[in-house]
């Protein structure tokens, strides 16, 4: 069988795209009010951030500001797996209804088939809100806005977000092995409001925890400080787009390895 390329998939993505866009836009109410409910929840999200750091100037060295970037990058780096893996949260109910079977017979890969039959749309009012955020506290700390710059902050924001994704891909594929694995997924979303922290105001024990074992720490700590505080970067900084590739294809590995053992409820 001829080995399918990128363009194949990126044209599989498009018309698969498209007729979800059209099944959510069928509804239109229901997509308005969700879009205003996440933008809400992200502006209640800002409020609370706001009324614990606007009274004190700094934390452990971070200012204000610099605070509010890692919490815009934060919110930038989990966008994608918000857009793009949102079927992560059916996994479990497709692999006990015995639904899931229906994704094994498709000549496609069997993880890209499942990811991209669902774009959760109202992420993007979590990507503007970010956006906005981080470029309101880049002007503020007076960031230099240059080619280079901007080419970091998109390269480290895309790795970023795949620490992040390789989190919930891993979460999602225990449903494979045991029955209540809605309760791993929620406990590794729950991980990413730690995100927005800088690790140094955390005690030894936990800055290990979030940076080897739910590495936390690569969604915005160590990447923005190439952005934040070129002269200081640690080793850990550079290497956070490695860690994140290969977290990704460790948590795609693991995600394949429970779909490829399955074989239905057996009813």
């Amino acid at each position: 069988m001829k080995r399918k390329g990128i363009s194949f998939y990126l044209h599989i993505y498009c018309k698969i795209l498209v007729q979800d866009l059209k099944s959510k836009m069928s509804y239109r109410a229901d997509f308005i009010i969700s879009t205003i409910g996440m933008i809400f929840t992200n502006i209640a999200g800002f409020i609370s951030f706001w009324i614990l750091f606007r009274n004190f100037p700094s934390i452990n060295g971070w200012s204000y500001y610099e605070m509010m970037f890692l919490y815009g990058f934060s919110l930038i780096s989990i966008t994608p797996v918000q857009c793009f893996f949102d079927n992560n949260w059916s996994l479990r109910i497709h692999v006990y209804s015995g639904d899931f079977i229906k994704y094994c017979f498709r000549p496609i890969n069997l993880f890209f088939y499942y990811q991209s039959e669902v774009f959760d749309i109202k992420g993007l009012g979590q990507l503007v809100f970010g956006i906005g955020t981080l470029i309101y506290s880049w002007s503020k700390i007076n960031l230099a806005c240059t080619p280079l710059m901007i080419l970091k902050t998109i390269i480290f924001l895309i790795t970023a977000s795949l620490i992040m994704i390789a989190v919930m891909n891993a979460a999602a594929a225990t449903c494979f092995w045991i029955t209540n694995s809605f309760y791993v997924m929620d406990l590794a979303l729950k991980f990413k409001d730690y995100a927005k922290y800088p690790i140094t105001i955390f005690s030894p024990l936990f800055r290990f925890i979030f940076t080897f074992i739910m590495p936390i720490a690569f969604i915005a700590y160590y990447p923005s400080l190439v952005i934040l505080r070129p002269d200081e970067i640690p080793l850990l900084s550079w290497l956070s787009p490695l860690f994140g590739c290969i977290f990704f294809y460790l948590s795609y590995k693991f995600w394949m390895l429970g779909a490829m053992k399955y074989s239905g409820t057996g009813s």
